[in-house]
């Protein structure tokens, strides 16, 4: 099985939805699951789409319920019949100085309203440079996965932050041997049983798609900019499942 997750992140207007949702009625084969984290406030608007791909949003918050202006619960994101939902991302990290603790308490409100979380790990330019990869990402993996459900699906998106937005794409050989090490790590927190699936993420596009696609240890994508375009994301799609074929 494949998949691929849009995040639209604080892009998008209704038009745009609109036009999105007409450009991308593209059936696809039943190994793929294709799916697009919305604006919260767009949930609504994005019903259509919601009948050909699953739907999700951005952010939750790690309270279940009570005097929190802003936030919203998994509670509230179950009422809408959501999907998944995305957590631990950079800039939710980075701009909004969210920690490992805070994240952890955010995947288990969505587990127990039975919604995916999509956890997103990935390490800074200059973590890179010093190379402490393994070793940031080990320490968040170990951090935001304390005490979560072992018997419910969690999907981890490798982003590494120096190619988020940038143009700028991991190796193949990073992504191949960074995603085989995050499932180890998986393993070693979750059990050896655990279906450990990592997805990449960072300036994936139409063209790099097919030979990242074609990576034994990668089961997909976390797709921002590209997401946008209907043209650009279901051609990535199709790219994965050619990438796929043996």
């Amino acid at each position: 099985m494949k998949y691929l997750f849009g995040n639209w992140k604080m892009n998008m207007s209704l038009a745009e939805i609109k036009a999105f949702t007409r450009q991308s009625k593209v059936k696809l084969p039943s190994n793929i699951y294709v799916g697009v984290a919305v604006p919260s406030v767009y949930v609504g608007a994005c019903e259509k789409l919601h009948k050909n791909m699953l739907l999700g949003v951005q952010n939750v918050s790690e309270y279940q319920k009570g005097a929190y202006t802003g936030e919203i619960s998994a509670n509230m994101l179950r009422d809408l019949d959501l999907d998944f939902c995305i957590v631990g991302h950079s800039e939710r990290r980075g701009y909004f100085n969210e920690t490992n603790t805070q994240v952890s308490e955010k995947i288990k409100r969505l587990q127990e309203y039975d919604i995916l979380p999509i956890l997103c790990v990935g390490e800074t330019l200059k973590q890179y440079e010093k190379q402490e990869t393994k070793q940031v990402l080990s320490s968040q993996l170990a951090g935001n996965l304390d005490n979560v459900d072992k018997f419910k699906q969690i999907i981890i998106a490798y982003e590494p932050v120096w190619a988020i937005g940038t143009g700028k794409v991991a190796s193949e050989e990073i992504v191949a041997e960074i995603c085989d090490y995050i499932k180890q790590e998986m393993h070693k927190i979750m059990g050896q049983n655990y279906p450990a699936i990592v997805l990449y993420g960072g300036s994936v596009s139409p063209e790099n798609s097919l030979s990242l696609a074609k990576l034994p240890s990668v089961d997909g994508f976390l797709v921002g900019g590209a997401s946008q375009n209907a043209e650009k994301f279901m051609s990535i799609a199709k790219n994965m499942i050619q990438g796929g074929e043996k």
